[in-house]
Order: structure tokens, then sequence, then C-alpha cells
């Protein structure tokens, strides 16, 4: 209904409430006697209208009318009564009403109220009953579009339900609704029963021929929803779900955007709870993310912005992918400082004048080449940027103003198999040795795999599964730690600001988590049957391992007062001379010296084992007593 419709139906309701007060004040025969009732009633069609009018009751939607639209209307009421209590006020001495009971007063406003309150209901009513007819339809009646079942009758279950009235070219039908809470039974939530508990959803399904379940749980473990997914499997019911908390953020959730169950849902993890106050050593800084066009650099960069910094300094060496992510962060924070640089961080000169120019307070280093076999194939590459690149920051660090240094590292700089994991380990040792040199809080954080971002194992998967098939895994056996991107850099940012200088910091990933059974799932929640996509290994490749772990045997664990940070300390061989062991590498790297660059490595990181696939086919002892030579001439510690 159009506002304007509204307010004629106010102006009826203002006069058959100022009637009615004076009926039930007097009786039907007021007129004859109290002539005040022209002059109040006039004073009603003016006041009243106009008080509605600046407590915005015309500029509101009354169909989906609400707890706060019904306050305004409350207090939109109570203002306009009080105005016309000032007019009587001021009337009487003016002599344009005589006497007045003011008893007339408080029964005009209670059927103001009720009047106008009565109109806003009929609107909500009529659109509600006009949008739905389900109360009263039986199970078995003919359906008006694809019957869903919704397994949850919390806020999540509920908003499926209206969403789903409200835009019937949905083509959905919800016909009840699942949840273990007993209180829930039989009850009706927009019009929709609660038919019984998840354990009965076969029967439920059979008895209301469901042809689909809207899983909403969003705060669901995973153990719960792998039971609902394959119980759906098994009734052969397709399953979808609305997305999890963490999806959550700075988005909303609509029927429109409800998706096929994906892997990550049944990964969830009950989700480390957000401590807004815990980044305060952030507020007004200048922080300088590097690999800020990454998928991990700018969820660090959206959550920096949380915590108020004074800039943003995004770094990195893609432009387009820079371009995109300071659009994103831009958008959604627009009075928060944000600079791109566009810089290479193996580029010693270029680092200094950024750091020079800008002098960040924190620097968040995500940088960094990340695929194990491609690093294989090209050491050179990962010596540069994870271990050459890394120093410059550190260096660049030490000589600015820099008080906080935070590298992210991974689990396969423990006892590293190939060269990126050993490359990284190597770079948080220089941000370590760097704190033990100044003094400051940089420290080292290590995690596993990251679920979604940029080369992860899920999407990929998918797009094999959208091709028909096969997915192709390296060993049946291979495991690997997983965590959320916006879990993992949440903690990044909690153990940044716990350390005081040269911590190794390991985040609780949980269990690892067999890539065969990530494929498994992926299959069937994608609705298909195991058997219907092969799966080929095709064996590890150079470099990687069949299961990592997050700490060397013999370290030392320790907690740090968050459940899921924990400080670890390795036993690294030295500190001494480790400038020159990096130098020794760039020179390594310049010249293409595979042999070299593994024996360098081998001697700082002794669990170091390089894989010989890709290596030059030299022997042991010459290879040894090359880099023997070699080191003496650069500088390097026997």
């Amino acid at each position: 209904m159009r506002n304007r419709y509204v307010l004629l139906a106010d102006v009826v309701a203002i006069i058959v409430a100022a009637l009615g007060a004076f009926v039930l004040r007097f009786d039907w025969r007021f007129l004859q006697y109290r002539p005040e009732f022209t002059v109040f009633f006039s004073a009603a069609l003016i006041i009243k209208p106009i008080v509605f009018y600046g407590f915005g009751l015309y500029r509101r939607y009354w169909r989906y009318a609400s707890i706060p639209d019904l306050n305004a209307l409350i207090l939109a009421n109570g203002s306009a009564s009080a105005a016309m209590g000032v007019f009587v006020a001021l009337a009487m001495p003016m002599h344009l009403i005589g006497a007045f009971s003011r008893t007339l007063l408080v029964i005009d406003s209670l059927l103001t109220l009720l009047a106008t309150g009565a109109v806003r209901m009929s609107i909500r009513v009529l659109a509600e009953t006009r949008a739905t007819t389900r109360d009263r339809r039986p199970l078995s009646s003919e359906s008006l579009g694809k019957r869903i079942l919704i397994v949850g009758a919390g806020d999540a279950g509920a908003m499926v339900v209206r969403e789903v009235q409200r835009n019937p070219q949905l083509g959905m039908d919800p016909v009840g609704f699942l949840d273990d809470d007993p209180a829930k039974a039989g009850k009706r939530i927009y019009g929709v029963q609660v038919l019984g508990d998840i354990r009965s959803l076969g029967q439920v399904a059979s008895h209301a021929r469901i042809q689909e379940v809207i899983i909403a749980m969003p705060t669901a473990s995973g153990l719960v929803l792998r039971s609902v997914v394959e119980l759906c499997q098994t009734l052969g019911l397709r399953s979808r779900t609305i997305p999890g908390v963490f999806e959550l953020l700075g988005d909303n959730v609509s029927v429109s955007r409800l998706r096929h169950v994906e892997i990550t849902d049944l990964l969830r993890r009950p989700q480390v709870p957000s401590s807004p106050d815990s980044n305060g050593y952030l507020t007004g800084r200048t922080v300088l993310v590097t690999g800020a066009g990454g998928s991990i650099g700018f969820e660090l960069c959206r959550q920096v912005a949380h915590a108020r910094p004074a800039r943003i300094v995004m770094l990195g060496h893609g432009e387009n992918s820079l371009f995109e992510a300071s659009a994103r962060l831009r958008e959604a924070f627009p009075d928060i400082d944000s600079q791109i640089v566009v810089a290479d961080i193996r580029d010693r000169q270029r680092i200094a004048r950024v750091f020079d120019q800008h002098e960040p307070d924190v620097v968040f280093h995500a940088a960094a080449h990340k695929h194990v076999h491609l690093m294989e194939e090209n050491p050179e590459e990962a010596i540069s940027n994870n271990v050459v690149g890394t120093n410059n920051l550190v260096e660049a660090a030490l000589t600015s103003k820099t008080q906080r240094f935070v590298v992210i590292s991974t689990d396969k700089a423990v006892s590293p198999g190939g060269i990126m994991g050993a490359s990284k380990r190597m770079a948080g040792m220089l941000v370590r040795e760097a704190a033990r040199r100044s003094g400051r809080a940089f420290v080292v954080v290590r995690f596993g795999n990251v679920l979604g971002s940029r080369g992860s194992v899920v999407p990929f998967f998918k797009r094999q599964i959208e091709q028909g098939g096969p997915l192709t895994i390296t060993h049946p056996d291979v495991k690997r730690f997983f965590m959320t991107i916006s879990e993992s850099v949440h903690l990044v940012l909690e153990a940044g600001g716990r350390g005081k200088g040269g911590e190794l910091f390991v985040l609780n990933m949980g269990e690892p988590v067999r890539i065969v059974d990530l494929a498994n799932d992926l299959i069937r929640l994608s609705g298909l049957a195991v058997e219907q996509i092969p799966i080929v290994y095709t064996g590890l490749r150079p470099g990687e391992k069949l299961e990592e772990r997050l700490w060397e045997r013999d370290a030392t664990i320790e907690p740090t007062g968050h459940s899921e940070i924990l400080k670890v300390t390795e036993n690294d061989t030295r500190a001494a001379d480790l400038q020159a062991a990096v130098r020794a590498l760039e020179i390594a790297a310049q010249e293409g010296d595979r042999l070299r660059i593994d024996a360098i490595l081998r001697e700082w990181i002794p669990t170091f084992a390089p894989s010989p696939s890709l290596r030059p086919n030299v022997d042991r002892n010459r290879s040894v007593s090359f880099f023997a030579h070699r080191s003496r001439t650069s500088g390097v510690q026997e």
C-alpha cells in the first residue's frame, strides 16, 4: 500500500478515535452540549498527521513491519497526544475551548494508537495472506514448487522460509523443518511446521515427498553436517547449505545464494572466537603487508583495516592482483588510507626506498613462492624470493622504525623435503636472528594449508569434477593440515600482537586430513557417486612428503594463553654468519648452482633432505667438497 493511502487511513483513524473518545466519555448526544469537540477534532486532524510525518511513519514499508516500526508508531502516537495536550492547555486560556475533560486526552490517545496500529497490521496481514496460504494446507496437497525440507529451525532456517515465501519465482515449497530441539517439535515458524528431529529425516522425506534438503545450521559441527549430507546421499536427495559464519562476514545470505555443500562446510571446526580488541596494537599505526594481492595478503589487509590503522601499505609484484585487492579494500573501508606499492621484494634498493618513504610500524610478510614442485624445478626463484627477498625486508625494517615484523611460514619448513620448505625455514631464521640483534618484536607464524587460497586443492578438484574427472592425487595416503583463510589470518594477527621478539608461533591446525577423503566427499557433495568420477594417483612429486608436521621432533612446545596458538622452540644450529650464508645462497641462485644451494641449506638446516630426482647426477662427495671450497671463498663458516 502506498503511503499516501496510509495517510488517508490515518485521517479516518484519527476521526474515529476522536469520536470514540467523546462517546465513551459522555454519550451519543455529546454534540448537543459539548461544543469543544469541533475545535479538538479540527486540531487533531492537523496536529497528528504532522507529528506522524515528522516521525517518518509515511516513509516506512509497512508490509515488512517489525518491532522497530512498532516502537516508532508508539513514540509517534505518544508525541502526538502530548502535542494535543499542549494545544488544549493553550486553547483554554484563549477561550477557544471552554471546560475540557482531561480524560478525553487519555482515551483519544489510546484509541488513536489502536486505530493506526490496526491500519498497519492490516497491511501486513493482507500481504502475508496473499503471499502464502500454507498454514492449513496438508502435506499431501498439490505442491506449489520443488518440495524442500529445512534442517535447522533456528534463525537461519526461518530466514530461508521467509525468503522462499516472499519470492515465489524461486519455485520452492517449504514443507517442514527438522530440528533436534524438543521445545520446537510441532511448532510452526512462518506457517511451516517442525516435523521431527534430524534422525527422522528419512521417514519425513518419504512421507512428505521431499525433493531437496536445505541445511540451515551455519554453526553446526562438521560431524553433524557430514551425517546429514551422507544421509541425504543415501536417500538420493539433493542437499544444499547456507554459508558458515566466516563466510557471512561483510555479506548477507539470501536464498538466491544457496549453493551445493562444499568441502569447507564439512571441515569446519568450532571457529576461533574473534576478539575485536586484541588487535589494538595496529590502531593508529602504519601497517605494510607484502603479497597484498594474494588471498592471504588481502585478508590480512581486510582484517587489519578493522583495527583502524593510520595507513595500510599494500606491497606486491603483480599489478593486476594488487589493483583488484586495493579496489575491494577501498570499497569495504573507504575511510582507511590505503596505498599501493608495486615492487619486487628481491630489489634491495627499491625496498629500502619504500621503507624510507612509508616508515611502517608493523610489517606482515606474506609474499612468497609456495608451490613445492614448481620450486623444485626453479630453485633459484625460491632462494631469490623467499630467502633474499625476506632478508631485504628484514634489513630495511631494522634500518627503519619498524617495531613489529611478522613473517608467515609453512609446515613444509619442518624437516623440509624440498627447496620451498627449506627456503621458508631460512626466512624464519632470518627474522628470528634479526629479533635477537635488535630486541624488536620480530616473530614467525607457522601453519599448514589454507582452504580457499589461490592454488588450493578444493577449487582444483571442483574444476576436475566439472570436467567429468579424473581427479588427480599424488598418493592415496597423503595427508595435509587445513585451515580457513579468515581463521588463519585472525590467528596471525593475534600471534603478532603477542610476540616479544624471536618467537616461533605455530597455529593449532587440528588433525591432518587425507586428501583422498576430501576428494571423495567433494564428489558426493557435487551430487555424484564416488564411482562416477575416477581418481588417478600420479605419485609424489619432487619435494613432497606423505605427511607434514608442525614442528621438529625435538622441539619444545609451550602454551601462549591462547588455545589455538602455541610457542615452539626448535634447535637452530647457530645464528652466526647467517648473512654470509644468505649472500652465498644469492650467488648460487644467480649462477643456477643447485648443488651449492642444497649444500648450504643442509649446513644450516640439518633436517633438510633434498629430493634427488631433479638434481644433477654428480657424486655426493664431490658436491660436498665443492661446497666446502666455495663456502670458504664466500665467507660461509664451515
